[in-house]
């Protein structure tokens, strides 16, 4: 899916969640910005214990699936969007640029560093990881 076929949105209105969304003027800027956040959630002690085991529930319970879906995934990629129709405007990424494929490789590249190899990253994994993505994506 694309940010032009996306329509749903889980704040008041659009013109709200931009301005919650970190505009820095650039994708790999930006895309820092949303990972840095996502490598801070996964980073908590919490959060980074949990891991492992949510890969077994989350196949094994629909409901745990539904919930992690509307509420992690679901927002993740609402902000994703709003940060690609900048891109886009800015003429750094086509409009067809894959969202859900980027969003799977931004959160399993931080799940994998965090939850499956033990690592503690801190702000230079989303700086190295925005810059890798960004260049990617990038029109040439």
């Amino acid at each position: 899916m694309t940010f032009f076929e996306a329509e749903a949105t889980p704040w008041p209105s659009k013109a709200y969640a931009t301005r919650l969304i970190p505009d820095t003027g650039t994708l790999a800027g930006d895309l820092t910005a949303l990972l840095w956040g996502l490598v801070d959630e996964f980073h908590a002690p919490a959060a980074a214990a949990a891991l492992p085991g949510l890969l077994a529930d989350f196949a094994a319970d629909p409901v745990l699936k539904a919930r992690i879906r509307s509420d992690f995934l679901g927002p993740s990629k609402e902000r994703l969007l709003i940060v690609f129709e900048r891109a886009v405007t800015r003429g750094e990424i086509a409009g067809d640029t894959p969202v859900d494929l980027v969003l799977d490789t931004l959160a399993g590249a931080v799940f994998f560093r965090v939850g499956l190899v033990g690592e503690h990253p801190g702000p230079q994994l989303a700086g190295r990881l925005a810059a890798v993505i960004a260049k990617g994506i990038e029109i040439r």
